[in-house]
């Protein structure tokens, strides 16, 4: 596996484990950089830290003080560690670099990068792209917020190689030299305003993703997305815009008879893409444009988008249990993603909501309910999605106290026909550690309905 060479820093701290710290470690371990890991769960704990204390590393655990610091010239840091850790703090105030494990393993790089971007959409279109390069004879690797994380991956890409990375604000915001071939960013909505503390922050630490591109790199864009298309992007990447409108100049958009048309020439008709809704069609254009980059002939991208039903958490069809439908959209974090998702359905829709108080409030949630007839709300959130349901007049909303009591309430007011939708516009964190065990328990409950 490829190691890190003519390294810039001599002592490195590794602040925060998890995937990312894990990886970024192992990475400079290997590479022979000398590196210190400071991580808050106790040794005792916490069996990564032991297996670096056993390999003779320099490892501190349980607590987080300053003196970590010593002796340091650069800190990688874990993606959800915030920025006003006492720790990044201090860092910062030494003028210290504080970087992700994407922009440590960015030098590894040997072949086509395609990052992608957005506030929603990002997995789906990360997946998508991998399957269509994949079709198309590739061999890509896929990395990220999605599979392995980036420090592992680029560790094992082969020259010509084309990797497939997910990244958010968190990470993008630690990076300074890092650039893709491809950059997308799908849009941009109110989130993660807890740890960004203002929405400038966090769309420049989205739009990182285009800082160092050249002339000879691209830089794809949403048009339709008014928060997108009203910033001033950074970089030299040439710009392709897709857009889901019929009157729009975009290089890959609709025709007024919903043919998807690239530069001119027709594709296919957008209901013959297997993904539901508008949201996820901006997706769909979004990675045609990768795999026209990469020559993929229309046969294979037509037969993939016939195909592609998407990923689990993600607007997921579970079954149907007594003319029920029942999706599992848990990667819904914010109010924007569930609004989408409602959207995506002509059928009466029970919403299953809550979870983690961000400190935003709901009401714009409720303008998208058109056809939901009924929302079971739930999880720390609650009490503020039943307020806001009742100052925009929606009436139909239901108080529980868990997941599985939510789901279950939902399937008992539910008729035949109904879509029953969890899509929670929070985020999982007050009783799950991640949206995937979120989804996972609404699936294992839906079974249990039987």
């Amino acid at each position: 596996m490829k190691t890190l060479t003519n390294f810039p820093y001599n002592k490195v701290l590794v602040l925060g484990l998890a995937k990312s710290g894990e990886a970024a470690a192992q990475l400079l371990y290997d590479s022979g950089i000398d590196f210190r890991i400071n991580d808050r769960l106790p040794l005792e704990e916490n069996e990564t830290a032991k297996r670096f204390t056993e390999m003779g590393c320099d490892v501190i655990t349980g607590k987080h003080p300053l003196t970590v610091l010593n002796d340091i010239d650069l800190v990688v840091k874990n993606p959800g560690i915030p920025y006003d850790n006492p720790i990044i703090q201090e860092a910062l105030n030494r003028d210290l670099p504080v970087i992700t494990e994407v922009e440590l393993s960015y030098p590894l790089v040997e072949g086509p990068l395609i990052a992608i971007t957005g506030s929603n959409g990002k997995t789906t279109t990360t997946t998508l792209i991998f399957e269509l390069l994949q079709a198309g004879g590739f061999n890509p690797l896929i990395a990220g917020n999605i599979g392995n994380v980036a420090s592992e991956v680029l560790r094992e890409q082969k020259k010509d190689q084309p990797v497939v990375m997910e990244l958010s604000s968190f990470q993008l915001k630690g990076t300074k030299t890092f650039k893709p071939d491809y950059a997308i960013l799908l849009n941009l909505t109110e989130a993660h305003l807890d740890y960004h503390h203002s929405m400038e922050d966090y769309i420049n630490s989205k739009l990182k993703i285009f800082q160092n591109q050249t002339n000879e790199d691209v830089a794809i864009l949403n048009q339709l997305d008014s928060l997108t298309s009203s910033q001033q992007i950074p970089g030299n990447g040439k710009r392709v815009y897709f857009s889901v409108s019929n009157d729009s100049d975009s290089e890959i958009t609709l025709t007024k008879d919903d043919q998807i048309q690239f530069r001119g020439n027709k594709l296919m008709s957008k209901n013959e893409v297997a993904l539901p809704g508008n949201h996820n069609l901006e997706n769909v254009l979004a990675s045609i444009v990768i795999a026209k980059s990469f020559h993929i002939s229309d046969e294979i991208i037509i037969e993939k988008l016939r195909t592609f039903i998407g990923v689990k958490h993600r607007l997921q069809f579970l079954e149907r249990l007594n003319e029920r439908l029942f999706y599992n959209d848990s990667k819904a974090t914010n109010i924007q993603a569930t609004s989408k998702a409602v959207r995506s359905f002509e059928r009466p829709i029970v919403l299953i909501a809550g979870g983690l108080d961000r400190g935003n409030e709901f009401d714009e949630l409720f303008d998208s309910f058109n056809n939901v007839t009924n929302c079971i709300v739930y999880g720390e959130s609650k009490d503020k999605l039943y307020e806001a349901g009742k100052r925009k007049g929606f009436k139909q909303i239901t108080i529980t106290d868990s997941l599985v009591e939510a789901t279950k309430k939902a399937y008992e007011l539910s008729k035949p026909g109904d879509i029953i939708l969890l899509s929670p516009a929070c985020a999982s964190w007050d009783q799950f550690p991640s949206f995937e065990a979120r989804g996972d328990m609404f699936i294992e409950t839906v079974h249990k309905l039987k």
